[in-house]
């Protein structure tokens, strides 16, 4: 683990400068506000290591897929939200030295990510080579209110004599991506402006014409008045800004103030970028930095009024999981159903910043909580207008007649993911957005969005289902055959347990979804049997059939669920054996040595247990849960929080907390030893998951939220907040009880360990912390 950062409750403090963790920092540091992030590059020239990062929603590159063979069915390209243009550069010279931490003595450093107000700040003080001294001072945040708006506050104070300063603010579209393939440069620039203290440059992308504006206007003051200095046009090509020269005494403060846009042809024609990126840093410009700040300060305090959770009695916990809240709020706002959640969100370019299946499993339940009902629709309508794309996507596979295979990766609802194992075999990515429909509509009560739009979708994936299993006759049933399930440390199985539950399942889910639909609204229902060419009778019996017959594998003797056919074949080593300078497997074993041991990287028949343990008993869930939490070595993000929420559920609390840090801090220990790629975003809403359903015990059933709440050895008390069918609860859980909170709405209908309760509006209900 890395332990280079201070805890504190609302804040990530870097005190003192660690150059060998210059991209970790980069990563850790990052903000963003839905419409487009910024890894926390320096403002100033930086020669030491560093992953320049802007990213920007929506805009993305197909890349063409590289491969030593290829197979039918491949998709050609992969794609990725590509590093844009730079809005941040601030270029500092003094007496002709320009200003690098890579070569100056530091010696103080600060930097602080504010997670209240979601404001990046740094701080430090350096001697230059000639030894003058210097203060600098940057505040930058990414205004949430104003989504195309980027701010800088970066102040130099000379030290020990007057200098002469030569500050450069610029925006640079001469940046790559790490992981081109080809070292490809995906921008062209196709204009460019200098003004006095402006400039503008619109770059295309060279594949699909995406088009952005980048543009910066600044003012420089000293002594709290604005200064006139005449500011210099520099224009190199793919670089655009304005020199300033200019003396500063000593202790003599100078402030850059920097208003930066991006617009974009997503918003906006391509004609009128230029004139409506202007307009906007105008405008910025004379509401001044101070009132924007206010604004964005102000909307972060409604986001923390309704998504934090409060944990009494341990500031890593704390920390860890208001880090991951606001990552989560950085990287998606629901506000354009055009837009996705990449793992990575906008803080690298590890796994292309495209949608997985992740999207569904875990980060729907947080914004359905927290952030309302219509962003967690657009989630849902995100896939329903891909579903066209969807019914391709399968057909490039063979299948047929409307069946659906959501891709694994994907940008606009084509596959782009060039694994074989992945792209063609794990496929149990369907089951997962038919259970967010599923989960939507159970929390939300919105029976009309299955005849709107979610039966479509559900038919599509049932369609697949049916035609990818097969019957065998030696086996009498049922088969799924040649799968990757979620645990990508098996390839290429036969049976995964998961794989065919939830394939069942969705089977199920669609007939009942089918007869919803016919009974509430029959002309819906019949223009959706005509659209698909449905054939009730005979592909309805075909689905009950399977249901009826599948095949699952077991183990016998010790009553569990068998991961696949043949697991018990591998030489059963657990994890506690491990050798630990053999972790992490996928950077210390061959992938033949991982794929022949019994080691799991995620969670996988447990996966199918979180999502559907209302048809499992608490002693099936504690043995499933004990095989193979104790061969699991959580090399994906996504594995810890399952396996914390269902060790709350069969009271293994300790065992929840351990696992419950390690999804909460795993980023900012850097369990993985990779952060220096980017954040987990997605898994962020894991942790999230972790103390609402795992801790919490939260439930829907039936249409009311319920809680069997327990609390970690350590916590004093933790809350959290959850708004359920327009009634705002605030669940407050202490060592001896539990209250629940109506803030706002009308009185709600809840459980609390089993037992009926109603919380009137502006009342609450206390009942004792069961134990």
């Amino acid at each position: 683990m890395s332990t280079y950062l201070k805890h504190d409750e609302w804040s990530i403090v870097e005190e003192g400068f660690h150059p060998e963790k210059s991209r970790d920092s980069e990563s850790l540091f990052s903000i963003g506000n839905g419409h487009m992030g910024q890894r926390a590059n320096f403002e100033e020239k930086y020669s030491g290591v560093t992953l320049q990062g802007h990213y920007i929603a929506g805009i993305y590159y197909p890349d063409k897929t590289r491969v030593g063979w290829w197979k039918n069915g491949y998709p050609e390209y992969f794609a990725k939200v590509i590093n844009a243009p730079s809005w941040i550069g601030i270029d500092v010279k003094v007496d002709g030295e320009m200003l690098d931490l890579a070569t100056c003595k530091i010696l103080e450093f600060r930097r602080e990510l504010n997670m209240k107000q979601s404001v990046l700040e740094r701080e430090f003080t350096v001697a230059m080579q000639s030894g003058i001294q210097l203060h600098v001072k940057s505040t930058r945040f990414l205004s949430i209110t104003e989504h195309e708006l980027g701010l800088i506050r970066y102040s130099i104070t000379p030290l020990n004599q007057s200098v002469s300063l030569e500050i450069l603010p610029y925006i640079d579209a001469d940046v790559e991506n790490e992981d081109s393939n080809y070292n490809e440069k995906f921008w062209e620039k196709t204009d460019g402006s200098c003004y006095h203290h402006e400039a503008y440059i619109t770059s295309k992308t060279k594949k699909l014409d995406f088009n952005i504006c980048t543009g910066m206007l600044f003012d420089v003051f000293a002594g709290g008045n604005k200064l006139t200095t005449k500011a210099h046009l520099v224009e190199e090509d793919l670089l655009l800004g304005n020199k300033v020269i200019l003396n500063a005494n000593s202790d003599e403060e100078i402030v850059v103030y920097k208003y930066a846009t991006v617009v974009t042809s997503l918003d906006h024609k391509v004609s009128d970028l230029m004139q409506v990126a202007r307009k906007k840093l105008q405008d910025a410009n004379s509401k001044g930095f101070h009132a924007i700040l206010k604004d964005h300060i102000n909307e972060w305090a409604q986001k923390w009024e309704h998504s934090d959770i409060v944990i009494e009695g341990d500031v890593a916990a704390q920390q860890g999981i208001r880090f991951n809240i606001l990552q989560l709020n950085h990287t998606y706002t629901g506000k354009d159903a055009r837009f996705n959640i990449g793992p990575k969100g906008f803080t690298g370019e590890k796994y292309g910043g495209s949608t997985y299946w992740d999207t569904e499993a875990y980060c729907l339940p947080f914004y359905m909580a927290t952030a309302g009902e219509e962003v967690a629709k657009n989630l849902l309508v995100y896939r329903y207008n891909h579903l066209q794309r969807a019914i391709e996507n399968a057909e490039k596979l063979g299948f047929t007649d409307g069946a659906a295979l959501y891709p694994m990766v994907t940008m606009n609802g084509e596959e782009c993911h060039n694994e074989w194992e992945i792209t063609f075999e794990e496929i149990h990515r369907n089951g997962a957005i038919a259970f967010a429909i599923n989960s939507y509509i159970r929390y939300t009560g919105h029976e009309s969005y299955l005849a709107d739009k979610g039966l479509e979708v559900l038919m599509g994936i049932s369609r697949f289902w049916a035609q990818r299993i097969t019957f065998s006759e030696a086996k009498g049933k049922y088969v799924m055959l040649g799968v990757t399930g979620p645990n990508e440390y098996e390839n290429n199985v036969n049976n995964n347990w998961y794989t065919n539950t939830i394939a069942c399942w969705c089977l199920e889910y669609t007939i009942e979804a089918l007869q919803k639909v016919k009974e509430t609204n029959i002309a819906r229902y019949k223009e959706i049997i005509t659209k698909t060419a449905f054939d009730d009778k005979k592909e309805v019996g075909k689905w009950q059939d399977i249901i009826k017959n599948m095949y699952y594998p077991t183990e016998e003797k010790l009553k569990i669920f068998l991961q696949q056919d043949g697991y018990m074949d591998k030489e059963q080593i657990l994890v506690k054996d491990l050798d630990i300078k053999n972790r992490p497997l996928n950077q210390k074993w061959s992938w033949d040595r991982i794929l022949r041991s019994c080691y799991i990287k995620q969670a996988d028949v447990l996966q199918g247990i979180y999502f559907l343990e209302n048809r499992f008993d608490i002693e099936t869930i504690r043995r499933n849960y004990e095989f193979y939490e104790s061969r699991t070595v959580h090399e994906s993000s996504l594995s810890p929080c399952v396996h914390s929420i269902l060790a709350s559920k069969i009271g293994k609390t300790d065992q929840a907390y351990e696992l419950y840090l390690r999804t909460a801090r795993l980023d900012l220990d850097d369990y993985n030893k990779e952060v220096r790629e980017g954040l987990h975003i997605t898994s962020m809403a894991g942790t999230w998951l972790s103390i609402v359903e795992g801790f919490g015990g939260m439930r829907v059933v039936d249409g009311k939220v319920g809680f069997t709440p327990s609390i970690p050895q350590g916590w004093n008390a933790y809350s959290f907040r959850i708004v359920h069918r327009g009634t705002a609860l605030r669940i407050r859980v202490t060592t001896e009880e539990v209250m629940v909170f109506n803030e706002h709405g009308p009185d709600s209908q809840i459980m609390v360990y089993g037992k009926p309760y109603t919380v009137a509006k502006n009342s609450n209900i206390v009942a004792e912390l069961s134990k």
